[in-house]
C-alpha cells in the first residue's frame, strides 16, 4: 500500500471511528458514535449524518478506487440512510450496521489486495 494510502485510510478511520464507535454505552458495553446520536434528531440528524459518510466516499474516488467499490460504499450509505430514517427502528439499526466503518474496511481490503498484486 503506498504510504499516501496508509495515511489516508488512517485518517478515514479516524472519521469512522468518531461517527460510528465514539462512544461505549455503559453496561451493555455496545459502541455508538455521532452517527447514532445525531440520528435521534429527527430529520435533521440523518442528513447531518451523510456529511462525513459523503466524505469517506469521496475521498475513496480521489485514492483512484474503482466504481463499482465507490458504488457499493455508496449502496451502504443509502441503506443507512434510508433505513436509518425510520423512527426508532432506524436509531437501532444504525447502531449495528455502521456503513462509514464497513466503508473504510472496503478501502482497506481493496487497496491491501491491489498492493500484494503489485508485489507479487
Amino acid at each position: 500500500m503506498h504510504d499516501n494510502h496508509a495515511a489516508r485510510l488512517d485518517h478515514l478511520d479516524r472519521v469512522a471511528h468518531t461517527m460510528d464507535r465514539a462512544l461505549r454505552i455503559p453496561l451493555i458495553g455496545v459502541r455508538i458514535g455521532l452517527d447514532s446520536i445525531m440520528g435521534l434528531v429527527p430529520g435533521v440528524g440523518d442528513l447531518l449524518a451523510l456529511g462525513p459518510a459523503g466524505y469517506i466516499v469521496l475521498q475513496a474516488h480521489r485514492m483512484g478506487a474503482p466504481r463499482g467499490l465507490v458504488a457499493r460504499m455508496g449502496v451502504n450509505i443509502g441503506i443507512d440512510a434510508l433505513i436509518g430514517s425510520i423512527p426508532l427502528v432506524g436509531d437501532l439499526f444504525d447502531v449495528g450496521w455502521k456503513a462509514n466503518s464497513r466503508n473504510v474496511k472496503l478501502l482497506r481490503e481493496h487497496f491491501g489486495a491491489e498492493m500484494k498484486t503489485i508485489h507479487a
